[in-house]
C-alpha cells in the first residue's frame, strides 16, 4: 500500500529534494507532500485505500481562495509530461533549477532530469533569485542541450541585465509559466536571441501541458460552451487527496475515455489549433455590463515604454458595477498617472475596457511563482480614481 509523507523544501538544501525524488521514481520511498521548508507542515487526513498503488507526488495547489487542493500525481503522469517536454524541445538536456522546487513547475525540472538520468543543476535560492547567481549557475552547466523554467519576473530581470542575458543566450529552450507573458516580453527575449516558450498547465496536469499555444503529444484541448478550457491526456491527476466534491467538479472523462480536467481560465482556439488563454473565470471582470479580459488590459499596458508589469482586477464601483482597475510597475523611472495611461490606451483598448483606476506599486504582490495576487491589489486603498 503506498505511503505519503510530507517534505520541508529547503532552498539551500535542494539536493535532499532529489534525492528524495530519486526514491520515489524507484520504488524505494514513499510518496512526497512537498512544502516550502519555514512554513507549516500540511495537516491532511485521508484513507490510505484511496492513494494509487503508483502515487508520486501530491501537489498543493496556490489557493488562490480558500483551502488550497491537492493535487494527486503519479509516476506515470509526471514521466509523460517530462518525455513530452524533451519531445517538444528536441531532446533531453541538462536543466537548471533557479525558482523555487515546492511548486509544480519547479519539481518538474528535477523529474525531467531524473527520467533522462541527467544532472540537474540547483541554484541556491536561500537569498532570492538575482541575475548574477543565475549566470554563474550557467556558466558551470555541462557543453550539451541547456534547458531552464522561468517565471516572467525572473525573464524580464535577466534581460535587463547583460550577463545574464547573454547566459541566456545559451539555452537550447527556456519556459515562461507561473503568468500570463506579455507580448512585449516575448518579443523582448527574441530580439535579445533567446529561446522562449510560453506554457501553459497546472498541478493538476503535472505542470506544462501546452507551450507556445500547441498541446504537448498526447494532450487535448477542449473549449466548453462557456468557454472554460478542459485538459486530457496522460499528465492529468488522479484526483484531489481527500476532496471527493471538488474532484468531481473538476475532472471527467473526455469522449476518447481519457482523464481531462476543467480548469478555471477560459480560452478559444484559433483555427489552426492554438490555443489563446484569456484569464481566470473568475477573474473577468463586468464593467457595465459588458466583460473584460484581464489579459487583453494587461498586454495592452505592457507595450507602454513605461509600464514594466501590470495587472488587471476589477473593483466595486457604485455606477458601473466594477470598474477596471490597474495595477503597475513602472519603468525606467517614471510614474504614469491615470490619464496618461489612458490616453496611450485609446487605440488599442475599447472605451470600456480602459481603465478607470490605476495603483503604481515598486513590486506586484503574488500567492505563487510568478502568479500575481489578484484579491490582494482588489482590497488595495492606494488606487487613483478618475
Amino acid at each position: 500500500m503506498p505511503q505519503l509523507e510530507p517534505f520541508a523544501v529547503d532552498p539551500a538544501r535542494l539536493p535532499a529534494y532529489l534525492e528524495a525524488l530519486a526514491r520515489v521514481f524507484d520504488g524505494s520511498g514513499p510518496a512526497l507532500l512537498p512544502y516550502a521548508a519555514g512554513t507549516p507542515e500540511p495537516r491532511v487526513s485521508y484513507d490510505a485505500a484511496d492513494l494509487p498503488d503508483d502515487l508520486a507526488l501530491v501537489m498543493s495547489t496556490s489557493g488562490s481562495t480558500g483551502e488550497p487542493k491537492r493535487a494527486m500525481l503519479t509516476r506515470a503522469n509526471l514521466e509523460a509530461g517530462a518525455h513530452a517536454t524533451h519531445a517538444r524541445l528536441g531532446g533531453a538536456g541538462q536543466w537548471l533549477l533557479p525558482m523555487p522546487a515546492h511548486h509544480i513547475a519547479g519539481t518538474q525540472v528535477l523529474v525531467r532530469s531524473l527520467v533522462t538520468s541527467a544532472n540537474a543543476m540547483l541554484m541556491n535560492l536561500e537569498n532570492g533569485f538575482t541575475a548574477t547567481d543565475f549566470a554563474d549557475a550557467v556558466a558551470w552547466m555541462m557543453p550539451s542541450r541547456r534547458y531552464t523554467a522561468l517565471v516572467p519576473t525572473q525573464l524580464t530581470r535577466l534581460l535587463d541585465d547583460p550577463d545574464a542575458t547573454a547566459a541566456l543566450q545559451r539555452f537550447d529552450g527556456v519556459l515562461l509559466g507561473g503568468a500570463a507573458s506579455s507580448q512585449t516580453l516575448l518579443a523582448r527575449a527574441t530580439d535579445a536571441g533567446v529561446t522562449v516558450l510560453p506554457t501553459y498547465g497546472m498541478s493538476e496536469t503535472a505542470g506544462g501541458c501546452v507551450y507556445a499555444g500547441r498541446p504537448l503529444d498526447g494532450t487535448t484541448v477542449t473549449i466548453a460552451d462557456d468557454g472554460r478550457i478542459g485538459l486530457s491526456g496522460p499528465t492529468v491527476a488522479a484526483c484531489y487527496l481527500g476532496d471527493p466534491a471538488r474532484t468531481a467538479a473538476a475532472f471527467d472523462v473526455d469522449d476518447t475515455g481519457r482523464r481531462r480536467f476543467w480548469t478555471d481560465d477560459v480560452g478559444e482556439l484559433a483555427d489552426d489549433g492554438t490555443l489563446h488563454v484569456l484569464g481566470r473565470r473568475d477573474d473577468l471582470i463586468t464593467t457595465g455590463g459588458l466583460k473584460v479580459a484581464p489579459r487583453v488590459v494587461e498586454d495592452a499596458a505592457v507595450s507602454l515604454a513605461d509600464i514594466a508589469e501590470a495587472v488587471a482586477v476589477g473593483t466595486p464601483d457604485a455606477e458601473w458595477g466594477q470598474a477596471v482597475s490597474l495595477a503597475v510597475v513602472p519603468a525606467g523611472g517614471s510614474t504614469p498617472s491615470l490619464r496618461q495611461v489612458r490616453d496611450r490606451l485609446r487605440d488599442a483598448l475599447p472605451a470600456h475596457a480602459l481603465p478607470r483606476r490605476l495603483l503604481v506599486l515598486d513590486a506586484l504582490p503574488t500567492r505563487g511563482p510568478g502568479k500575481p495576487d489578484r484579491a490582494a491589489l482588489a482590497a488595495d486603498t492606494g488606487w487613483q480614481n478618475l
